[in-house]
């Protein structure tokens, strides 16, 4: 199959189970960008005069409104100030250089799954001058022992809390803070990459504001777990803030107006945030019981991972090709009109297949009977022998 129709067939493949989604009578998780246009501004409109004086002047290049979201991050954070950015991706190149130059060291140290790694085109060393190195191979954070024995010196050490690629993981609290530890020892600074930082509190079992205080710099995203437009938030000293402003503008960051993405954020802030930890303790339920379904199914091999979620998403693993979960979870949302697995199937090996699972509002109304019986239907649909 040449690439064109191949990006053709998953383009197909992504709109069919988008259609399957908003048709579905209910579905485990129903995130707001799959909203029509129409729908995410009937929500802002109905949300943002409860948050925000909407009477008030529009913002003008990061004034008013924005200063507004930046004060609010700082504060739930505890640093001494932040500042907005558009993407993730810029504010932590920023976050880095400004690091090197102060360092005297462009070495940035992360682990191989860390999104720069992956899904950023090694814009860290193509854009920004920067050189990463690879610390850690495993579906884990680096350990304190990997750090103190890594062959070079570094100047930052990155790390993304939770891992994504490895399934949303995060480490212990001791853990973590021994990592923090070791860098330390070697004259570097850690900046987090905490995008979803926000729902971590449940695992660590402490206030954001400790856990970002372990870290020099700490960047957060408004859309990833708080269902906002876009945009995030990069926090520390506001010395570093103040340099990283100057380096926004040179990014390309300095939009003219923002007050759309900066209302959602703070919707975001104000409704979803203090649900996460609910969303948290729910998504164990969930994967316990998605866990219990498979085995009661016979399926000769599946895996949720982490078997107990550290934060409110996860993954599902299942032996079989992803064109044929991915059929099978749209084809049971047409048939039933109920969704178990909304997100895209990826291959993790040969005949074998992940998704991600993420539990939200929508998930909070799913008991375990829910999930039990949606698997048992699910897997009506795959396969036999």
């Amino acid at each position: 199959m040449s690439d064109t129709a191949e990006q053709d067939e998953k383009r197909s493949s992504q709109e069919r189970r988008t259609a399957a989604l908003k048709e579905a009578r209910r579905a485990l998780w129903r995130p707001g960008f799959h909203g029509t246009i129409r729908e995410r501004l009937e929500w802002l409109t109905r949300t943002a005069p409860q948050l925000y004086d909407v009477d008030e002047r529009a913002d003008v290049y990061g004034d008013r409104i924005v200063t507004a979201l930046e004060e609010r991050t700082a504060g739930l954070l505890g640093t001494e100030a932040a500042a907005f950015f558009p993407t993730g991706t810029m504010a932590q190149q920023v976050a880095l250089r400004c690091w090197a130059a102060r360092t005297g060291d462009p070495t940035v140290a992360l682990h191989s799954l860390a999104h720069p790694e992956v899904h950023e085109r090694n814009a860290l060393s193509q854009v920004s001058g920067l050189r990463p190195v690879r610390v850690g191979s495993e579906p884990r954070l680096p350990t304190a022992a990997e750090l103190r024995d890594f062959p070079e010196p570094f100047g930052t050490l990155m790390l993304e809390l939770p891992l994504r690629d490895a399934g949303f993981v995060l480490p212990t609290w001791e853990e973590l803070t021994e990592v923090v530890e070791a860098a330390r020892e070697r004259d570097a600074v850690v900046h987090f990459d905490g995008a979803r930082l926000w729902e971590s509190t449940v695992h660590f079992d402490r206030p954001l504001e400790e856990i970002a205080g372990l870290a020099d710099t700490v960047y957060v995203s408004f859309y990833k777990s708080l269902d906002g437009f876009g945009g995030g938030a990069l926090a520390g000293p506001k010395t570093l803030i103040e340099e990283a402003r100057t380096w926004r503008h040179r990014y390309g960051g300095m939009a003219f107006q923002q007050f759309p993405t900066v209302l959602a954020a703070l919707a975001g802030l104000e409704t979803e945030l203090p649900r996460l930890p609910d969303y948290v303790r729910h998504a164990r339920v969930v994967a316990a019981a998605l866990r219990d379904g498979f085995a009661a199914a016979g399926l000769p091999w599946a895996r949720v991972h982490p078997e107990e979620p550290h934060t409110h998403q996860f993954r599902v693993w299942l032996p079989y090709d992803p064109d044929v979960m991915a059929e099978a979870a749209v084809r049971q949302a047409e048939e039933t009109s109920v969704m178990l697995f909304t997100g895209a199937w990826d291959r993790g090996g040969p005949g074998l297949a992940f998704t991600e699972v993420t539990v939200a509002a929508a998930g909070l109304e799913w008991t375990a009977d829910d999930v039990r019986a949606a698997v048992a239907d699910f897997v009506t649909r795959l396969p036999v022998g």
